[in-house]
């Protein structure tokens, strides 16, 4: 599993909370110090969290499951949905659809009307309609796209959340916690680490501590993908043997048959 350090975190700045004024009182356990009004997160706690949060996600990953990406402030998008790209896993990053997961059903049928457009626009039959027809049908994709791009190949609901900011998204949290999901999700000072599955104490605001704890959690799930991988290949192999050592038995008890 992929390790980080302590100066790593340091220098991204994650141990950062808010005002000691808008803290929340079950962060507690998770902060070291005040220091100039501001709280200090304890990032001896955050790599306890990260290496227990990043094995469990491993572990989801392998078994063939997807994480979904959720996070919508501006300062986390960017790094979300490059991360979630690369890893071919679901990601929201425009805004929380409001049943995205409770009501998935319904988001399915967007999907499915989202890619008739898009078959739609590569057919010859689309540039025969009027500009006015094709600029709305251009309309519509784009909309639905900003939305549920992320999700676009997302056929079955994720096995769990990596979260940025519980605070901020906490639809999408309680529309997990209603269906069971796991959530795994990065808490500052002011958020409430019990609101979810797998709290993650640190700074969730700053674009350094947002992508050092995001690399970590894609780590985790490359690994998770890689081992997959190799688990699936090995079984390959194993079975090839098989199939193998069956057809030399056979040839040879055809053989010994010959003999008599």
């Amino acid at each position: 599993m992929a390790k980080v350090t302590y100066k790593e975190l340091l220098d991204a700045g994650v141990h950062f909370g808010h005002l000691t004024r808008k803290w929340d009182p079950r962060m507690a356990p998770y902060i070291f110090m005040e220091k100039s009004g501001i709280h200090i997160i304890d990032l001896n706690k955050t790599i306890a969290c990260l290496e227990q949060s990043s094995e469990m996600i491993k572990s989801i990953v392998k078994s063939g499951r997807k994480i979904m990406f959720v996070a919508t402030k501006k300062q986390a998008k960017e790094i979300v949905a490059t991360e979630a790209k690369a890893l071919n896993m679901p990601y929201a990053t425009e805004r929380w659809l409001g049943g995205m997961l409770t009501n998935f059903a319904t988001v399915r049928k967007s999907l499915k009307k989202m890619a008739s457009m898009d078959k739609l626009m590569k057919d010859e039959a689309y540039l025969n309609l009027a500009k006015r027809e094709r600029l709305m049908v251009q309309r519509d994709k784009e909309k639905l796209e900003r939305v549920l791009g992320g999700i676009a190949d997302l056929t079955r609901l994720p096995a769990a959340l990596f979260v940025i900011d519980v605070k901020k998204e906490h639809i999408a949290v309680a529309e997990a916690k209603k269906l069971g999901i796991p959530v795994f999700g990065v808490v500052d000072t002011n958020s409430n680490p019990e609101s979810i599955d797998y709290a993650i104490p640190g700074n969730d605001d700053a674009y350094k501590s947002i992508l050092a704890v995001t690399k970590v959690i894609s780590g985790a799930i490359e690994e998770g993908l890689q081992e997959r991988k190799k688990a699936k290949e090995d079984q390959k192999h194993e079975e090839a043997a098989a199939a193998k050592k069956a057809v030399d038995e056979k040839t040879e008890e055809s053989v010994s048959e010959e003999k008599k």
